[in-house]
């Protein structure tokens, strides 16, 4: 059989070609069911005589190594999750990797283990987890040994490595800011917490008790900004309050409209101070303060380390930055009474 005239060709010419069906192709390029030895062979012979190329899979199969990354993530549509796979991405395309994408809904055992099955039932080189939450989190505990794999997080971590973003230390800087501007304590409105030794409420509270301030319980709003803006509405009430460190940009936004609506000037009466750098908060009225997050050198980190993995290169255990404070309109001394 010649190859097709005219057009690319096609996964029926490859089964044709081989004498076989088309899903024993396709099991053959995936690696999700065994199939025979003498039938894989002509599987790929065929692939390579037609010149097939269907996908990244393929190609891997046809040069004898695996060309593909798994992203696993609690999340993609996030500010921090979509810039950090857009760094991995670029990176890996550079490489001549291929990245595949799979959200992991939920922390419950049943449905960690069943995307974990998803993402290896595909020809993967290596797997970059998203470890910024509790979905993050159980995977990769889950993850069966010997695979390649590399955390991407915002604290340290053990057993593989991580790339890091350091939001413990940038949240110490945040409200080290805030109290050394004259403010008695800060309130921390906080996103869900990735693990108990680092991450951004712990930063704050670390600054407040290193201070000798005044540590007032921690405000959760979740990734919700609406929660931060019901929460903000009860803070507006307070006189009492007049610093605020939110867990990102979004709730920071959530909780300047409901200062606004309670007639409290922001920086003011309270001062605001958001995390992440998201290019929105730049143009808020007013402009806010935040901790700036290079989150596609954080994906583009992460590539290398397991890059590293893969070519045998024993790479360090963790690639960490530290994310920087931006001051803007949203923050200044607190209010004299």
């Amino acid at each position: 059989m010649r190859k097709p005239v005219g057009r690319s060709p096609a996964i029926t010419d490859v089964a044709k070609l081989a004498g076989v069906s088309v899903p024993t192709v396709s099991r053959v390029l995936t690696g999700s069911v065994p199939v025979s030895t003498e039938r894989r062979e002509r599987v790929l012979q065929a692939i390579q005589t037609l010149g097939y190329r269907p996908n990244g899979a393929a190609r891997a199969l046809i040069k004898g190594h695996q060309s593909v990354i798994a992203v696993l993530a609690g999340a993609t549509t996030r500010y921090g999750y979509a810039r950090t796979i857009q760094g991995i991405e670029e990176a890996a395309r550079l490489a001549g990797y291929i990245v595949m994408i799979t959200v992991v809904e939920s922390e419950h055992p049943d449905t960690v283990r069943k995307t974990i099955d998803l993402a290896l039932a595909n020809p993967i080189a290596g797997v970059i987890v998203l470890k910024f939450d509790p979905a993050g989190i159980a995977t990769v505990r889950a993850l069966p040994p010997g695979v390649p794999v590399v955390a991407v997080a915002g604290s340290r971590g053990s057993g593989i490595p991580h790339a890091v973003l350091d939001d413990s230390a940038a949240a110490m800087t945040a409200t080290n800011y805030l109290l050394e501007l004259g403010h008695r304590t800060v309130h921390h409105i906080a996103v869900p917490q990735a693990g108990r030794r680092g991450g951004r409420a712990a930063g704050w509270r670390k600054a407040l008790e290193a201070a000798g301030a005044e540590v007032p319980p921690l405000l959760e709003a979740g990734w919700d900004p609406r929660r931060a803006y019901e929460i903000g509405l009860e803070l507006g009430r307070r006189p009492d309050v007049t610093a605020v460190l939110c867990g990102n940009d979004e709730l920071a936004i959530g909780l300047l409209r409901a200062l606004h609506e309670c007639g409290r000037r922001v920086p003011e009466d309270i001062s605001v101070v958001g995390f992440d750098g998201h290019p929105l908060g730049e143009l808020w009225r007013p402009a806010l303060t935040t901790i700036q997050q290079d989150f596609i050198d954080l994906g583009r980190r992460a590539f290398g380390l397991v890059a590293s993995i893969i070519g045998e290169d024993h790479p360090t255990q963790n690639s960490s930055s530290t994310p920087q404070l931006v001051i803007r309109e949203s923050s200044g001394p607190p209010p004299v009474r």
